[in-house]
């Protein structure tokens, strides 16, 4: 009925009638659906907006995780090829 009256298929009076209802209940049951609507719309535009952040997050985590293993692995080179502290030489005489 209130796809009826959406569509303007027919007069508020016309379903009001074969129902029994008053039009001023047609009309307020009809606000409330169209304000759901509208709050749904919204939260839908609200996930769609936190989809995009969490995929660009996990995006940049993964660029910094590669990061932290290039590191690591320079650091690793480094300490390999680096000169003997004091203590290796004192260790090695």
């Amino acid at each position: 009925m209130v796809l009826e009256g959406f569509r303007r298929e027919v007069t508020v009076n016309e379903p009001c009638r074969l129902e029994g209802i008053k039009p001023n209940n047609l009309y307020s049951s009809t606000k409330e659906f169209k304000e759901a609507g509208k709050q749904r719309l919204s939260l839908d535009t609200t996930r769609d907006d936190t989809r995009q952040e969490i995929a660009a997050l996990k995006r940049e985590s993964a660029g910094l995780r590669y990061l932290v293993a290039e590191l690591s692995l320079d650091l690793h080179r480094l300490k390999k090829t680096s000169i003997p502290s004091l203590d290796e030489i004192a260790a090695n005489v």
